[in-house]
């Protein structure tokens, strides 16, 4: 079967457009190698293999303006495989966006806008940071659902102000991540048909021909997810491609993955189809017979005016934006309401009375004291919050009932056969999502949602699968998107499931991640202030740790300073007792350890304070005064946290009431004894601190 049997008749495109097209593609080729040579680092391959992909989908058929990179209704492009990040970075500078030549000279230098993979708010016309392989898919397929959802919400007859799509690029790495399958499988249920996806089938890997370890049938596989499969077509015929994607883009209730193969590192003679032409500078000679090889006699870094004007996509784009922009003022005349809720849920911003919201919350938390389980708390302040912020998009990674991720405000997210988002009995749009046990795909997909803007995602797991979950929580931070996870069953207090379950070392590590707030509340008060501050943290994601078994409500003052990540819960009793001689810091469901000890304590006339500490992230920000404050100098601190010990010394601790080791299986009362979280214990710790 010919490459073309799989596609429809050709466009029509005369022999001059073929070859301005081949004029094009050699363009990307030629700054590709070019950057990566002046570099001495890069991978040239991808970008030479993929540039005739690029003039089919870039000068054809992609929707955007270089002059407003953040328009809101452009078709969105993510680089998966995001090592050939040269392709994005010729793309974007010969389309017209803001990326003069000197930053592609200046590739993967010290603050060029040209970094080794490319890196969102780095890089304008950037839509995602991709280089961990299988997450630039993943992303896309969040890009993917928000568009549909927002499509559904905000779209009317007659006014469609939410239609574009979602292209990827992607190669046989992002394949074999596992969490491509997760991704690509959960795409096909939910029937996401404006989500193209061009595999760059070239065989090659960084260890060589990957048919030794790689013999998946792709396009089977894909069937099997339920997408729409066009291919294989031969990656460099520019019309071919053209064809396969005006195809894609006819798709109904699918997504599609266009099979094109491509020769890796295309027009070197003696690198192409090789390893070497995947990851390393092609070398001098090879440069200059590359040049002769695909007739390109210009000096490195060079583009005639006329190709440069042939790419020119600055006219195209602001027309397209123009005509968006006249249907949106279209829109806004006719459905006033609808228009200023989309204009700030796509800005980000929260209602205007959200602080007041918050403050309802937490003060009806503080009433009513309850004694549950801080998920349980979790799930009561979500009550108020879905209610009053229709952007919230919240899920679980198969674990709803042990998470209570879901509200009376969120129905279940599910389509029809048609792939139509199905409205409930009350005419809403599903806002829980079913993930599935897919933990990776769901931390990634939720980043895709909150790069596309619309919705702050949320997503459910037990702790300890936050290993799992970790690299896509991890990109988050370093693209500073407001990404909310919420992790249950946080210590050993879930008791029978055993050390598999049992986190240990889960919350110290993520406390170690740059830009991630960490939170594990004591009780309702600080849970609600928790999700509260989670909710207008716009530039860091959140990870909130709680518990299965429940937990007394902590008295306290007021609820001003718990948003300060850490304040003084209780002060040793007046009566009959100095002021106080240590400090007791404790988070979680080992506060009430604390507050405990310290009545033991108290009977010794040993005067301690309790400082609960639910985010020491968010305390570590904190003006050294108020620190100080809350932690005065001189009095021996002692830290209790059923996790790591090595932590907390960073808190000038004199003693930490831990656990530096795995679990047991039993029942959670056995083991706070058997592993020594009990306020005698805590107290005796503080009696042999304040001894030495």
């Amino acid at each position: 079967m010919s490459f073309l049997s799989a596609v429809s008749s050709p466009a029509e495109h005369t022999p001059a457009a073929t070859a301005d097209a081949q004029q094009m593609a050699n363009a990307i080729r030629a700054l590709a190698m070019d950057a990566v040579q002046q570099a001495n680092s890069g991978h040239p391959g991808a970008p030479m293999g993929m540039a005739d992909i690029a003039v089919a989908l870039w000068h054809r058929h992609l929707k955007h303006n270089p002059a407003d990179p953040h328009w809101f209704d452009r078709d969105r492009f993510v680089m998966s495989n995001g090592h050939g990040s040269m392709l994005v970075y010729s793309l974007l500078h010969l389309t017209g966006y803001d990326l003069p030549l000197e930053e592609l000279k200046n590739f993967r230098q010290l603050h060029s806008k040209t970094a080794g993979h490319p890196e969102v708010g780095v890089t304008p016309g950037v839509e995602t940071t991709t280089g961990p392989l299988g997450q630039g898919i993943t992303n896309a397929v969040g890009l993917a659902l928000a568009e549909k959802l927002l499509a559904t919400e905000f779209n009317r007859d007659g006014h469609a102000i939410v239609d574009h799509f979602t292209y990827v690029f992607l190669g046989d790495g992002c394949l074999m991540e596992g969490i491509s399958h997760e991704a690509c499988a959960i795409a096909g249920a939910w029937k996401l048909n404006k989500l193209i996806a061009i595999y760059d089938d070239n065989g090659i890997s960084i260890d060589g021909q990957v048919t030794p370890w790689f013999v998946d049938d792709t396009p089977a596989r894909f069937k099997a997810y339920g997408w729409n499969v066009i291919g294989p077509i031969d990656g460099h015929d520019v019309d071919t491609v053209d064809r396969a994607i005006a195809d894609a883009r006819r798709s109904a209730d699918r997504p599609t993955l266009i099979v094109a193969k491509t020769q890796i590192g295309k027009g070197s003679p003696n690198r192409a189809n090789t390893a070497k032409a995947h990851g390393e500078a092609l070398g001098l000679e090879e440069v200059k017979l590359t040049r002769e090889a695909l007739g390109w006699p210009h000096e490195p870094f060079v583009v005639p005016r006329q190709i440069y004007g042939a790419w020119d996509a600055k006219a195209k784009g602001r027309s397209a934006q123009a005509e968006w922009e006249g249907r949106f003022a279209t829109y806004k005349a006719a459905y006033p309401e609808q228009a200023a809720e989309f204009t700030r849920r796509m800005k980000g911003e929260l209602p205007r009375n959200f602080a007041q919201v918050a403050v309802d919350a937490a003060v009806a938390a503080h009433a009513k004291a309850e004694t549950v389980a801080s998920r349980k708390a979790s799930q009561l302040a979500l009550e108020a919050f879905t209610a009053a912020l229709p952007e919230l998009l919240g899920g679980s990674a198969d674990l709803t009932g042990s998470n209570l991720t879901n509200t009376r405000s969120t129905p279940p997210l599910r389509f029809d056969l048609a792939g139509n988002v199905k409205r409930d009995e009350n005419g809403r749009v599903g806002r829980h999502i079913n993930y599935g046990v897919r933990e990776f795909g769901m931390a990634a997909i939720m980043n895709g949602i909150a790069l596309h803007g619309g919705y702050i995602p949320y997503g459910g797991t037990f702790l300890t699968f936050s290993d799992y979950s970790r690299n896509a929580i991890r990109m988050a931070a370093l693209m500073k998107k407001r990404v909310i996870h919420v992790f249950t069953h946080d210590s050993i207090g879930l008791g029978e499931d055993g050390p598999t379950h049992q986190s240990i070392e889960h919350a110290a590590s993520l406390r170690l991640m740059p830009n991630l707030d960490v939170w594990r509340p004591c009780d309702t008060a600080e849970t609600t202030v928790a999700w509260a501050v989670a909710l207008q943290n716009v530039n860091r994601p959140t990870a909130l740790l709680l518990s299965r078994q429940n937990l007394p409500y902590a008295p306290k003052a007021g609820l001003e300073d718990i948003s300060k990540g850490g304040y003084v819960l209780a002060e040793p009793a007046e009566v009959g007792l100095q002021r106080a001689q240590a400090v007791i810091i404790a988070t979680g469901s080992e506060v009430q350890l604390a507050l405990k000890a310290q009545e033991l304590l108290a009977r010794d006339n040993i005067a301690v304070r309790v400082v609960s500490m639910p985010s020491t992230t968010t305390f570590d920000r904190q003006s050294a005064a108020y620190k100080q404050e809350v932690l005065p100098a001189g009095l021996p601190r002692i830290a209790v946290e059923m996790g790591v010990t090595d932590f907390w010394w960073k808190y000038g601790c004199a003693a930490v009431v831990g656990i530096d080791t795995y679990g047991e299986s039993a029942p959670a009362n056995v083991l706070f004894k058997h592993f020594g979280f009990t306020p005698e214990n805590v107290a005796d710790t503080v009696r042999a601190a304040l001894s030495r």
